[in-house]
């Protein structure tokens, strides 16, 4: 996508690469941000209609513009710290999460050609910053010197780790079969018609990949972290103003990042279900995907009932761990005893 703009842009000097390169960033990430704020709106909407409420409905036709009066309010307020606080990781830790969320969206194609990073390595790339995004949490519950910002940051680590080893396994199957870490090779592997989308042969992993995506994300009835019913807000407890609007944002990044993983590794990426519907632009099938993974990640949330802590690592330590690592070996034997593997030059 640099590239491109760059080409576009005239192709000469560094100060057109640095234009370009700031381009393909804001062409990504503002979008992003924006689909943050109506992600938020559409939670809600959908919490409501399952519980058979109207939801927002009173700022803006309605009620789609009360995300940003809630964002405009939350900037307008005065950011406390508390007195025993270590001021600096205090205000350092929304800003880590949330700068975490957002680079992960480098290497994510929202189309062919279009991402701003196009690793030979884009799986690697996500899996370790999303394994850096645990340090934002425990730095915000130590710096906020409480015992219920600790609990929840240590809750949150523990889940963190546990769910992305299953992960992880999950992608090493999906990787067996396409034979590259590029995230646009992993879509072109599932061109032509729905059935030869990653879903339909790797449904059981599938399921166990959203299941993890939701204990990665704090998403009930994963959302132990911000128990409030035992630990008030968790984390976040000490947060108040843009400090806890940048967690806030975080967390719903996040949760698009894993719906846009989870359309590129099982739903197709970009290309149509089938190829009488080709005539609609790759981008517009990307984002309807992203869009039924939040609608699943939303639906969970509204009529699943939260996990006890230990219900929660045992799930992702005694059956998650186990049936991911069965998977693999699974997968990978019929893989090279029948001869599928893929050749790739």
């Amino acid at each position: 996508m640099v590239d491109a703009l760059y080409t576009l842009f005239g192709g000469e000097g560094q100060l057109l690469y640095v234009v370009a390169v700031v381009t393909a960033i804001l062409a990504i990430m503002v979008p992003v941000m924006i689909s943050v704020a109506l992600v938020v709106y559409f939670d809600r909407k959908i919490w409501a209609a399952v519980q058979m409420r109207r939801g927002p409905n009173v700022v803006g036709p309605f009620g789609i513009l009360q995300s940003f009066a809630d964002a405009l309010k939350l900037f307008l307020k005065e950011t406390i710290i508390p007195t025993g606080a270590n001021k600096f990781i205090f205000l350092m830790a929304p800003m880590i999460t949330f700068t975490l969320a957002m680079i992960s969206w480098a290497v994510i194609p929202v189309d062919a050609g279009m991402a701003i990073a196009d690793l030979n390595v884009g799986i690697l790339y996500i899996l370790a910053i999303s394994s850096l995004g645990v340090y934002g949490i425990i730095m915000s519950g130590w710096a906020s010197n409480s015992r219920y910002a600790f609990l929840g940051a240590l809750r949150s680590a523990a889940q963190m780790v546990s769910y992305e080893v299953s992960i992880g396994f999950v992608l090493v199957c999906v990787l067996i079969s396409v034979g590259s870490l590029n995230l646009g090779d992993i879509v072109e592997s599932q061109q032509g018609t729905i059935f030869n989308w990653n879903f339909i042969w790797f449904f059981p992993i599938y399921v166990i990949f959203f299941i993890s995506a939701l204990a990665e994300t704090n998403r009930p009835p994963f959302d132990l972290p911000e128990a409030e019913a035992e630990l008030v807000a968790g984390y976040q407890v000490e947060y108040s103003s843009m400090a806890f609007a940048l967690f806030f944002l975080g967390e719903y990044a996040n949760i698009l990042l894993m719906s846009a993983i989870m359309a590129i590794l099982f739903l197709g990426g970009w290309y149509a279900p089938f190829p009488f519907l080709e005539f609609i632009p790759g981008f517009i099938w990307m984002l309807i995907k992203i869009g039924i993974g939040f609608f699943m990640f939303a639906i969970v949330k509204a009529f699943v009932p939260r996990y006890r802590y230990d219900q929660l690592m045992r799930l992702g330590w005694k059956v998650f761990l186990p049936l991911s690592l069965f998977f693999v070996i699974f997968y990978a034997a019929i893989y090279v005893y029948g001869g599928l593997l893929p050749v790739r030059g």
